[in-house]
């Protein structure tokens, strides 16, 4: 039998099976109620305790909600979020591509955004950090780290960012997520073992995002696993170039009303992009995206 409602958070979740942070702190393995609900890391929700585990009966409305895209659906998989962090790194050499999905999502869904540059003790940082510049130039904020081999010089360099929010962490494998919260949280992976034998998962819970307080509770991250796949698909192509800081400033100016800034004549943007006023890599990036937002859909 269920008991009296009370407000939670869920901190981890794997398919419909749930980790849920009571108010005394406590975790507790929940399943949701109805097929139609899902929830995500970060969500707020209505649960009830029933015999050992509990019953998530409602969730709270959202301040905003990231997605997931693989070949054939999009997923929710993390909300209401005040940052995002995205690490990279020059060893292995980060994506560009990736971080724009990254940065135009965060866009999006109204959630600021901050570029750590990782690794900057290694030979690599020079081509990153020219890699980075239009990012800089845009306003893009972008942090220079070095966690393991400075680590407590990066945290303190990172910590305003970070306290009093909850931050989403994305990144490469390979682009220090995981030595970052193994130095940010204490007892990191003593929860990602709670965790992984409460939801029956073992060491695949990896793949799954999970919630990690701060010391002190003062501020919360999100970790989640790479952004190879991050979804786009709820952005209209009439405004990803809204989204795109360097690009924004040149709309209003084109022949067109509804100009898409592929192949209209008179179009502002590509005049921009010509004159050197958009970077060759970030202009060839929003060809590539809004012809992808453009495709139709193969599910």
């Amino acid at each position: 039998m269920s008991g009296a409602q009370q407000t939670g958070l869920v901190v981890a979740a794997h398919g419909r099976h749930l980790i849920v942070e009571a108010g005394d702190g406590s975790h507790r393995l929940c399943h949701l109620r109805g097929k139609k609900t899902e929830a995500v890391v970060g969500d707020r929700v209505r649960w009830a305790v029933s015999g050992d585990e509990g019953v998530v009966e409602a969730l709270e409305p959202r301040r905003n909600l990231l997605w997931r895209q693989d070949e054939w659906r999009s997923k929710a998989f993390a909300a209401n979020l005040d940052r995002i962090l995205v690490l990279v790194a020059g060893e292995p050499m980060f994506s560009e591509s990736q971080l724009a999905r990254a940065l135009v999502a965060a866009a999006h869904a109204g959630i600021d955004a901050v570029i750590g540059l990782n690794k900057i003790d290694l030979p690599a940082a020079g081509a990153a950090r020219e890699r980075l510049a239009p990012y800089r130039a845009m306003g893009v904020p972008v942090l220079e780290l070095a966690l393991k081999a400075r680590p407590a010089e990066s945290l303190a360099l990172l910590q305003p960012w970070l306290a009093g929010r909850t931050t989403l962490v994305l990144g490469p494998s390979g682009a220090g997520k995981s030595t970052l919260i193994n130095r940010a949280v204490p007892g990191a992976e003593a929860q990602v073992g709670e965790i992984s034998q409460a939801l029956g998962t073992g060491r695949h819970t990896t793949t799954h995002t999970r919630w990690y307080w701060l010391a002190g509770r003062d501020g919360a991250l999100i970790d989640s696993p790479g952004f190879q796949a991050f979804g786009l698909q709820q952005v209209p192509p009439a405004d990803l170039a809204a989204l795109m800081p360097d690009l924004a400033p040149h709309l209003g100016g084109c022949r067109f009303y509804n100009c898409t800034h592929r192949h209209e004549p008179g179009c502002a943007l590509r005049a921009a992009a010509e004159r050197g006023a958009i970077a060759p890599s970030r202009w060839r990036l929003y060809g590539e995206l809004h012809d992808e937002l453009s495709a139709p859909p193969r599910y």
